[in-house]
């Protein structure tokens, strides 16, 4: 049991955003924990991005898209999204699953099947910052280590008790 003296401080980082989230709840969120945000003109609009991660979140909410999706410019502003950033995540968000973000959402997919787009639907604000969060933090020195170590240590351990390890260190 850990002492309430050893309390690991909380994980913050540097974010650039877009200037157009510079009102989005967000933000609030973000900076409530402690993160830097610096917002920039020369991010894609609805841009988070994480320096000391290298990866970047672009937020599209289907709400404020026209009723024909194929006309938004949405499609053209992910590929230039993904043509600049080369671990890039789609920050999809849909509080409520309906014929059109649905539509919208299998549209996304079929164009970037292939692609390094990564797909993270949100049903609020909370998932938004939350997923940023666990995305970033783990792709992330010193986390990114760690969690290599980690899964270094419990292949090792795999391989240790394997039985069929075992069986090939027999025959030899």
């Amino acid at each position: 049991m850990k002492n309430n003296s050893e309390v690991t401080p909380q994980w913050t980082t540097t974010i650039i955003a877009s200037t157009s989230l510079q009102n989005h709840d967000s933000n609030r969120m973000l900076s409530a924990q402690q993160h830097k945000i610096r917002f920039s003109d020369s991010v894609q609009s609805g841009a988070f991005i994480f320096p000391l991660s290298g990866i970047a979140f672009l937020l599209v909410d289907p709400q404020d898209l026209p009723e024909r999706f194929e006309e938004s410019g949405l499609t053209e502003r992910i590929n230039t999204f993904v043509q600049v950033h080369r671990n890039s995540f789609l920050l999809f968000l849909a509080p409520f699953n309906g014929q059109k973000e649905l539509g919208i959402l299998t549209g996304i997919q079929h164009r970037f099947l292939g692609s390094n787009l990564r797909i993270l639907p949100v049903r609020n604000n909370a998932e938004i910052v939350k997923g940023m969060l666990t995305i970033a933090k783990a792709t992330s020195k010193p986390h990114v280590d760690s969690i290599r170590n980690r899964m270094s240590l419990a292949q090792a351990r795999i391989i240790e008790s394997s039985p069929v390890w075992e069986m090939l260190r027999d025959m030899l």
